[in-house]
């Protein structure tokens, strides 16, 4: 046996424990993908179509085989499909350099407290007036796209702007901010709504539109209920609900500061929190 075990040993390389690594790694992140998204129904699906082919040519069944066979021959072309939106979120995250950073240089500490005060300020006050609000902080996924659907304003940031854009009697209040650095950069901009249907029907078009673009790109979406006054922070299509303002606050600030020690595990779970419907 241990003859057996050095000469395994002694066959083995760097580059083949290496290889191992890489696969064992890309599998990982492939059932972190499938757990993480509708992949999960829709591999169950496959694998059961697996089944019935390989039962059916078992048993000799030789129409169902054919019928099972010419299915799973355009199965990958259908998987394509049918995975596109979670194909290209994938990959976006795969070109990013950070998890969870908001776009342009980390700001000064003090500034991106003054900063965020005026957004927690904001929120609190149109939760407590029930103000409808749908604020999109930009990082590395450009939403110029985005930004041309509505009005260019390149405001500085006060919770009195703010406020003043979502109040009910705007022309700008029923479209989405888009935040890009320390500026207001625009607002009633359009949003794509969501295609998830799992979303609860208590869930309005404003909270669909921040799951919708929070699903095409890295934006963090803030949310004000117009009925309930909840309010809501949006990452990669998952709520956060019920945040009071130093929740808030800590959020914003991980946000702007490019916090260091907000790895994967830790922005997942935070963003996985209080999922409760309105």
């Amino acid at each position: 046996m241990h003859q057996f075990t050095e000469n395994l040993l002694a066959g083995i390389a760097i580059t083949d424990i290496l290889d191992i690594l890489i696969v064992a790694y890309i599998f990982y992140k492939v059932l972190g993908f499938i757990r993480d998204s509708r992949a999960e129904q829709l591999l169950k699906g496959v694998l059961v179509l697996l089944a019935v082919a390989f039962l059916s040519d078992i048993l000799q069944l030789h129409v169902l085989n054919f019928i099972m066979r010419g299915t799973l021959a355009v199965g990958v072309l259908a998987l394509i499909i049918l995975f596109q939106p979670e194909l290209r979120r994938a990959l976006e995250r795969m070109g990013r350099g950070s998890l969870f950073r908001i776009k342009g240089d980390p700001l000064d500490k003090e500034k991106a407290k003054d900063v965020v005060a005026e957004f927690v300020e904001a929120a609190e006050d149109m939760a407590a007036e029930r103000t409808g609000a749908l604020i999109v902080f930009e990082r590395d996924t450009s939403l110029t796209d985005i930004i041309e659907t509505g009005t260019v304003i390149n405001a500085e940031v006060s919770a009195q702007m703010v406020e003043n854009i979502f109040y009910k009697g705007s022309p700008l209040h029923d479209g989405a901010m888009v935040v890009r650095g320390t500026k207001l950069h625009a607002a009633g901009c359009v949003l794509p709504l969501t295609d998830n249907m799992e979303i609860p029907k208590s869930l309005g078009t404003r909270h669909r539109a921040g799951i919708g673009i929070s699903e095409k790109s890295d934006a963090v979406v803030l949310i004000v209920s117009e009925e309930t006054g909840i309010i809501t922070l949006v990452e990669d299509g998952v709520l956060e609900r019920y945040l009071d303002g130093k929740t808030l606050e800590k959020r914003l600030l991980a946000l702007y500061l490019n916090d260091q020690e907000n790895d994967s595990s830790r922005v997942k779970a935070l963003f996985t929190r209080n999922r409760r419907d309105d």
